[in-house]
């Protein structure tokens, strides 16, 4: 009986890892339809250090988690099996995948100067920006989680955002985020029934912190995009 449930217990970590593996090779497979094989595995390979990034601090903070799970011209996730006891710890969670993410990308970079490859500078200019659509502050985006712990209310400042980036490139997938953000904007105006005031309740200096943080990674990311497009176009240094 006890080899019975160690067999059983280890078929299912290995049915979760199956489960990523099989997510992960699909959207490569589908990525490189339309950019290629080298670009999209590269692409996938950000993506899944960005949510392993989520994956380790949501086991940091005792949580079980899922592992990640990939849809293509989605993006990924991994599922929360227990929802964080209070907001600083969502913003732990949701700060550590932008923060991996933008390592991995510096990482794309770096090695692209060194190399010369337009591949991996192509990437590096994929992952910057991948990771800086997340910090727009709507949930559930990464943002959203992340300035929570400043207020909900700053949500309301993605809802522009969003909608400029739609007119400016439509796409599904920011109508699937909207429609997925929906609640969490009215939870902004009146209030979320869901969690009580003592989930929001942070000390002012974790309040500072994270937002000086939040909106540094910002700026990086932007200017970082920003340097890497114009490389990418010949007209940067």
């Amino acid at each position: 009986m006890g080899k019975l449930i160690l067999w059983l217990l280890a078929a299912g970590k290995m049915g979760k890892l199956l489960t990523t593996c099989g997510t992960m090779l699909i959207s490569m497979v589908v990525y490189s339809w339309v950019f290629g094989w080298r670009y999209a595995v590269g692409f996938v390979l950000l993506i899944f250090v960005h949510e392993m990034g989520h994956y380790v601090a949501a086991r940091q903070r005792g949580l079980n988690v899922g592992a990640p799970t990939f849809i293509p011209f989605v993006g990924a996730w991994i599922a929360l099996k227990e929802v964080p006891h209070d907001v600083e710890t969502e913003a732990y969670i949701g700060f550590a995948g932008p923060l991996a993410g933008t390592a991995a990308a510096l990482a794309c970079y770096f090695l692209a100067r060194e190399t010369d490859s337009r591949l991996l500078l192509a990437l590096a200019y994929s992952g910057c920006m991948l990771n800086l659509f997340n910090l727009i502050p709507i949930s559930p985006l990464d943002g959203g989680r992340i300035t929570a712990i400043i207020s909900p209310k700053v949500w309301l400042a993605g809802v522009p955002l969003l909608a400029a980036l739609f007119f400016y490139s439509p796409s599904p997938m920011l109508i699937l985020v909207a429609v997925l953000a929906y609640p969490q904007i009215k939870a902004a105006i009146w209030g979320d029934p869901d969690k009580p005031e003592q989930y929001y309740e942070v000390a002012r200096d974790t309040r500072i912190n994270y937002g000086v943080l939040y909106l540094g990674l910002v700026a990086f990311l932007a200017m970082m995009s920003y340097s890497v497009h114009g490389m990418l176009d010949g007209t940067g240094g």
